[in-house]
């Protein structure tokens, strides 16, 4: 949203701003949205921070304004209500037809007066507030934008006061998160992890004092409930420079709280094929795959190393995509980045050569990330496709063995694979560069991008050109061949339908043939069978008495 519409949230706050005055009650913005306009950002989300029961009020004003009323904690007594602004009037409405931005109100109580309110906050650039009154009045007289209202709060003889007591404005001008005070994270140890999500989301500066209090306190990062650090760790990987700061938690003493699996991976040497130990080359991986999606550079790339790597609107779109609430394919991507070798340091062996094996750490890696996942309170969906990434992660290259795959090949890569395939295809390429990191050579990276650009390619013809035509379908084998519906028709079908896609069936007659051995190959099968299961079969004594 370009700019604060003063048809409908203005009018919203107004009639929030009514309530409270029927009820003698005090409220005021506070937090995010000042902050972020001071910086001339947008955002949907404000804090209103009541002098009285939040819980309460937040039904009525959800009464009032027609909005969706949530209990976010009904312990600390604060709740959220959503509203959705009509992109026809430019009202707010409850309706989700036809509508635009969607904004939550969040409602927290306060007692004895703001400042004491705003020193309990996380950080200066958090601790702002505006009297909720002021800023209706103000907002109704103009068409109140992030940079009016940025404006308006610098002017010396504005009508809008803004509420600073911890210099919180000065520290949004030089770029700085700071705390409030050294107290912080024993409130609540998921400022922990909010303080770098913050530092990366505006680029800013963790301050000298307060990156010593993350420390001091990072330990108590395995307090935080996996629900919130899920939350911010896909609002830190939906960040271009998602990688930087994984790194930047791990110096802080933080990376391996949230995740103490990946620490047996530090240390653990690979192949001479690879630059970095398991635990570095994973995260150079979640690097090499903001580079290679076009989020930002990679310290090892040149540009002729992009412009031959896969990419096109469709490969957009589908990472694009959205799978839970809070994630796309692209943030779960880099999550498999860092977790797709999290297996290995509990595979490795030593063959008779002296080379190091990592035997089956797909599989157990597959298995090991399903678990964190459960642990972060991650959706099934999520846990699914992060699933079939670190396990199919080598499949690309194991099914081409040196030379183009088969169309056999590609289709059953698809088909096992799933909303997954095209995921694992970047996947293997960042593994690639991330393996060789600085040694890489174009000729081998060529060859790569060459091989998954075939892939890509041959699939694309298989779903546009060969599958759309059907050549029989269930009914057709049911009828041909007198069978009842059941499993066997399924598979029949699948088997036409590989067989097809492979080129070695393209009319009806060729398709119902294909069945017709295939059932004579089980009928048998059956034969024999049945025929060692009567020559193995025990004699009994027939009872005389």
């Amino acid at each position: 949203m370009s700019s604060i519409k003063s048809g409908s949230l203005a009018a919203t706050l107004a009639k929030i701003s009514h309530l409270l005055d029927i009820q003698k009650k005090q409220g005021y913005i506070v937090g995010g949205f000042i902050r972020d306009c001071l910086l001339g950002r947008d955002t949907n989300d404000i804090d209103i921070a009541v002098n009285g029961a939040a819980v309460t009020i937040a039904r009525e004003v959800a009464g009032e304004i027609g909005g969706k009323f949530v209990l976010l904690d009904d312990v600390n007594d604060v709740a959220r209500v959503v509203v959705i602004e009509d992109k026809q009037t430019t009202g707010i409405s409850q309706n989700q037809e036809s509508h635009g931005a969607e904004w939550h109100f969040d409602f927290s109580p306060f007692t004895g007066d703001i400042e004491t309110d705003l020193a309990r906050r996380d950080f200066t650039i958090n601790a702002m507030a505006l009297e909720l009154s002021q800023f209706v009045t103000a907002s109704t007289a103009t068409k109140m934008s992030s940079r009016k209202l940025a404006s308006l709060l610098t002017e010396k003889q504005s009508s809008l006061k803004l509420i600073d007591p911890f210099s919180g404005k000065e520290d949004l001008r030089d770029k700085i998160v700071r705390g409030v005070s050294e107290q912080i994270f024993e409130a609540d140890t998921a400022r922990l992890l909010r303080a770098v999500r913050l530092a990366a989301e505006l680029d800013f500066t963790i301050e000298p004092d307060t990156e010593s209090l993350i420390r001091r306190y990072s330990q108590a990062i395995t307090e935080v409930p996996g629900e919130r650090i899920r939350e911010e760790l896909l609002r830190l990987l939906t960040l271009p420079r998602a990688a930087y700061y994984l790194r930047y938690l791990d110096t802080l003493g933080l990376l391996l709280g949230l995740i103490p699996e990946l620490a047996d991976g530090k240390g653990v040497e690979q192949p001479t094929a690879h630059f970095w130990d398991v635990f570095d080359h994973s995260l150079q991986t979640v690097a090499a795959i903001e580079f290679l999606i076009r989020e930002s550079d990679w310290e090892y790339s040149n540009d002729a190393m992009l412009s031959t790597a896969p990419w096109s609107d469709m490969i957009d779109r589908h990472l694009s995509q959205e799978v839970s609430s809070g994630s796309n394919h692209k943030v779960l991507l880099k999550l498999a980045g860092l977790f797709h070798d999290i297996a290995k340091p509990m595979t490795k062996s030593i063959d008779d050569t002296g080379r190091a094996r990592f035997l089956g750490h797909t599989k157990q890696g597959a298995a090991m990330t399903a678990n964190i996942l459960e642990r972060l309170r991650f959706s099934n969906r999520e846990i699914r496709l992060l699933e079939s990434l670190v396990y199919h992660h080598l499949r690309p290259v194991q099914m081409a063995n040196g030379e183009f795959p088969s169309q056999r090949a590609i289709y059953r890569y698809f088909r096992d694979t799933g909303d997954a395939g095209i995921d694992i295809l970047v996947l293997a390429l960042a593994d690639f560069l991330a393996s060789r990191g600085p040694l890489v050579s174009m000729e081998d990276w060529g060859k790569h991008c060459q091989l998954i650009n075939y892939i890509l390619a041959e699939h694309d013809n298989q779903q546009a050109k060969i599958l759309p035509v059907k050549l029989i379908d269930g009914h057709d084998i049911m009828d041909t061949f007198g069978l009842a519906p059941g499993p066997l028709v399924g598979k029949l079908l699948a088997m036409v339908n590989e067989a097809h896609a492979s080129g070695e069936l393209s009319t009806r007659e060729e398709a119902l043939a294909l069945v017709r051995r295939e059932l004579s190959t089980v009928s048998k099968q059956q034969t024999r069978v049945s025929r060692k299961s009567q020559n193995s079969g025990v004699k009994t004594i027939p009872n005389t008495k």
